[in-house]
């Protein structure tokens, strides 16, 4: 956590999530689901499993 977001990492850079993950999503979705990020007018986390969900995430410098 962060500034009351959650917090990762990734190559050499830390992302806030922006938006609450699905509850439908497991509880260990971040370490077992394939992730990747992408940029549509912003940067967006989105889940393999769930393509039709994207997540709102910003680059914290």
């Amino acid at each position: 956590m962060y500034l009351g977001y959650p917090r990762f990492q990734y190559g050499g850079y830390s992302f806030l999530m922006v938006d609450p993950w699905p509850e439908g999503w497991s509880e260990n979705w971040y370490a077992s689901d394939d992730v990747y990020i992408d940029f549509d007018d912003g940067y967006y986390l989105y889940n393999r499993r769930y393509p039709e969900a994207r997540l709102a995430i910003t680059i914290a410098l």
